[in-house]
């Protein structure tokens, strides 16, 4: 009889996650369409709706329109169930984003870093006084929170807890869970910032309705990642998708990895800039960061044949490297996102698309598209805030009060 119990639970446990899965990446959709898509039964399904609505994570959405029969209600997740905040801890800045459950923003506040490699006890600051603004600035509770999820550059090991070991900042086994977990009473959900910003765009983006993918974000840093039959590929230790570190010219350009050739010297943002400094025989790239120095590069193209050349090179190298990626994941989407990417991208895909052709295999190119991320710069805290609302959803809407292993992409 207990068996029977457990087994009954479970199965009641498993109908509430697909239930409520498909209701938040797809809703508003009624009864009828979750028992369609879902292939539960139709008491199956009205027996877990009725337990969600009386949890609270469901509500009514309205009245479809009838052509003479009982109008059908449709069914969302309610919004304001929980709240999720999302982090983009950049290489120049900290982004602290507040959302309800339908991905509505509320509120958001920015702290820029100042130093080449920020320490970790300044990102936990800033980690630290976003969330105390975000949730000030929206009115609501830190309690209202249902969790935090953080995207950071370098590789997340789950050790059990979030250690980050990114050797561009100068982070060796950073244990940046516990350091925030120290000033946060909140569940904590910590990933690298390139597998946030593909969850976001696989949700919500250019990656909606596929399989498999590659999102790649550019800025100060490079990566990826890797989408296989639905779910992120994170290899042994999660440190799948480090593009930015695969290797473009065998001996070239020092990377701040401390390799030689890595593809982020050479499509980085500060790989761009230094590229650009030394075509203009050494003087200084105007703007006062890296991302007015790389507008001003594109800016510069109409009218300079040295910024044009940049650009083209870049363009090259890029196509280049989503090439790599296209011979050897096979995707149907290369997603290009990131803040350098977006504003590359913008000018260079017919480029990018061309470069990628000459040097990609063409059976495998024919079958992959290759465009831009549509969620812009927020991608990645957006993604974040999608960490805590994965475990909700795989748990079938019971909230967790502690820090989960990561859960994967849905």
């Amino acid at each position: 009889m207990a068996l029977e119990r457990t087994t009954n639970r479970t199965v009641r446990l498993r109908n509430r996650a697909v239930l409520l899965s498909k209701l938040f990446l797809e809703g508003p959709l009624t009864r009828q369409d979750l028992a369609r898509d879902t292939g539960l039964s139709q008491p199956a399904v009205s027996n877990v709706v009725a337990d969600l609505v009386a949890a609270g994570l469901v509500v009514d959405a309205g009245a479809l329109e009838s052509d003479g029969g009982r109008p059908s209600m449709s069914l969302r997740v309610a919004p304001r169930f929980a709240l999720v905040a999302g982090v983009d801890v950049g290489e120049t800045r900290v982004r602290v984003e507040l959302f309800d459950l339908s991905m509505a923003l509320l509120a958001s506040a920015d702290y820029p870093i100042d130093a080449a490699r920020p320490d970790p006890a300044t990102v936990v600051r800033h980690v630290v006084a976003g969330l105390a603004a975000v949730t000030e600035r929206a009115g609501v509770p830190r309690s209202d929170l249902l969790g935090v999820g953080v995207g950071v550059s370098g590789v997340v090991v789950q050790d059990p807890e979030a250690v980050v070991y990114a050797q561009t900042l100068g982070w060796d086994g950073v244990p940046l869970e516990r350091l925030i977990r120290a000033e946060v009473d909140v569940p904590l959900h910590i990933d690298n910032g390139a597998k946030t910003q593909g969850q976001a765009e696989m949700w919500f983006g250019a990656g909606r309705g596929a399989r498999h993918a590659v999102f790649a974000l550019v800025g100060s840093g490079v990566g990826a990642t890797v989408v296989s039959d639905g779910a992120t590929y994170r290899g042994v230790a999660s440190s799948a998708g480090e593009w930015g570190h695969t290797t473009l010219v065998y001996g070239g350009r020092e990377c701040r990895c401390g390799a030689r050739g890595c593809l982020e010297a050479y499509v980085g943002a500060e790989g761009i800039i230094e590229r650009y400094r030394e075509a203009r025989r050494g003087r200084a790239v105007p703007g006062a960061d890296e991302e007015s120095q790389i507008n001003a590069l594109i800016a510069a193209a109409d009218r300079s044949d040295t910024a044009r050349r940049v650009l083209d090179e870049t363009a090259a190298y890029l196509g280049a490297g989503v090439a790599n990626l296209i011979n050897l994941f096979n995707p149907e989407r290369v997603v290009l996102g990131g803040w350098a990417g977006l504003a590359l991208g913008a000018r260079l895909l017919p480029a990018i698309r061309a470069a990628a052709a000459a040097q990609a295999l063409h059976k495998p190119f024919e079958q992959a598209r290759i465009e831009l991320g549509q969620l812009g710069v927020d991608a990645v805290a957006l993604g974040a805030a999608t960490l805590p609302v994965a475990r909700l959803l795989s748990a079938g809407g019971v909230p967790v009060t502690a820090t989960p292993a990561l859960s994967p992409a849905i």
